[in-house]
């Protein structure tokens, strides 16, 4: 009887993880295609913002280089990073789009990632 209900918890466990399974991308451009669906983009728009990403992750590389890959030292370099691509891609938004997009950014970092702030990592759509 143990065995039936714990095969059925690890069936609805399964189950329950696969419906609510996040898509994540870290390519500039469909990182941005996901920016543009959540924020109402133009095509320009998201063209910018792609270039932006595109840059930011180019970036990222050469820290990455530069530093081995060392986390620790990365930091230092990465945060100024970081929000010189959320200024830039502001500069892109209309002041709706931007107050939408400072939320969401400041959400995901206050879930520890660092999401649609980059070019380089993970942004979470539905």
């Amino acid at each position: 009887m143990k065995r039936i209900l714990l095969i059925c918890c690890l069936f609805i466990g399964i189950s329950t993880a696969a419906r609510a399974q996040v898509k994540s991308t870290t390519d500039p451009i469909e990182k941005a295609k996901g920016l543009q669906k959540e924020l109402k983009l133009t095509d320009e728009q998201t063209a910018k913002v792609a270039a932006i990403y595109k840059e930011s992750a180019e970036k990222f590389e050469k820290i990455k280089v530069a530093k081995k890959g060392n986390t620790n030292k990365m930091m230092a370099d990465i945060a100024p990073l970081r929000a010189a691509t959320i200024k830039k891609i502001k500069t892109v938004l209309t002041p709706k789009q931007a107050v939408k997009y400072e939320k969401m950014v400041n959400d995901t970092h206050k879930t520890g990632g660092s999401g649609w702030s980059d070019g380089w990592s993970a942004a979470s759509t539905n």
